[in-house]
C-alpha cells in the first residue's frame, strides 16, 4: 500500500513506523481494540461525502479497553472516546490540543503532521507538513505538539478512525469562554475554535472558515492520491 502511495502522490508518504514518526508520537501495543472496532463496523457509517465527527459516544466509553485506557495512557485523568469517519483526500488545515490524542486505524488512512513550533504569526505553510500511512490496526499517539487533522482515505471506501482525547476536546466554548478568548492578547486565542481545540484552516475549506477558524494555512490544499 504505501509504495503504492508514493507511486501516485508527489509529496513523500513515510509510516508511522518509520524514524520519521517518532518527533510527532509512537505506535502503542498491548490494547485490545476488539470491542471498539466491532462497535464501529456494526454501528458507525462512513459519509457518502466530507467527514463526520463524534467526539464522545457512551457505548465505546463503556468497554473495558476504554476504562484501561483511561488508567493507564492517560494516568487516571477523565477521557472520551469517539470516531471520525469520511472521505477526505485534502490538507484542509490543523488542529492541536493541550494533551496527547489517540487514534486507532479500523481501516487504513493517512494523516498529515506538522508541529506547533512551526506556526509562525498562526500561520503555517503546506510544505512545512510530513505525510504519514497508519495501516489498519493500529493505535498511535499524538503528542500535543503535534499539529493534524482528519485522515486522509487511501481507497474509495473512505476511512474509520478511534479518536480518544482528554475530556470535552472538541466540544463547543460557553459564552463566557468565548468572551474572554475574544478579550485575550495573546495571539493563540485567535486559534481557539473549540475546547482545548485550537485551528488553522486553509482558507479554502469552507466548513471550517464557516465556524471562525483562522485561515492561517498558507500554499496550495494539496490532494493525496491513492
Amino acid at each position: 500500500m504505501i509504495n503504492r502511495l508514493n507511486e501516485v502522490n508527489d509529496v513523500k508518504i513515510f509510516s508511522v513506523s518509520d524514524d520519521e514518526f517518532k518527533p510527532y508520537g509512537r505506535v502503542v501495543k498491548g490494547y485490545d481494540f476488539t470491542e471498539l472496532v466491532s462497535y464501529m463496523e456494526k454501528s458507525t457509517d462512513i459519509p457518502e461525502s466530507g467527514n463526520v465527527y463524534f467526539p464522545s459516544i457512551e457505548a465505546m466509553e463503556k468497554t473495558s479497553v476504554f476504562s484501561e485506557i483511561e488508567k493507564t495512557l492517560y494516568g487516571g485523568m477523565p477521557v472520551q472516546a469517539g470516531y471520525c469517519n469520511g472521505r477526505n483526500t485534502t490538507y484542509n488545515g490543523f488542529e492541536y490540543h493541550k494533551g496527547s490524542e489517540l487514534n486507532y486505524a479500523v481501516t487504513d488512512f493517512m494523516l498529515v503532521l506538522a508541529h506547533v513550533w512551526q506556526i509562525q504569526n498562526n500561520s503555517i505553510h503546506v510544505n512545512d507538513a510530513e505525510v504519514f500511512f497508519v495501516p489498519k490496526g493500529t493505535l498511535i499517539e499524538m503528542y500535543q505538539t503535534t499539529l493534524h487533522l482528519s485522515p486522509c482515505r487511501v481507497c474509495d471506501e473512505g476511512f474509520r478512525d478511534i479518536v480518544i482525547l482528554p475530556k470535552g476536546t472538541n466540544t463547543p466554548l460557553s459564552d463566557v469562554e468565548k468572551a474572554m478568548r475574544d478579550a485575550s492578547t495573546d495571539k493563540e486565542a485567535r486559534l481557539l475554535l473549540q475546547k482545548n481545540k485550537w485551528v488553522i484552516s486553509h482558507p479554502e475549506r469552507k466548513p471550517l472558515i464557516d465556524q471562525g477558524a483562522h485561515p492561517g494555512l498558507k500554499g496550495d490544499n494539496i490532494e493525496l492520491k491513492y
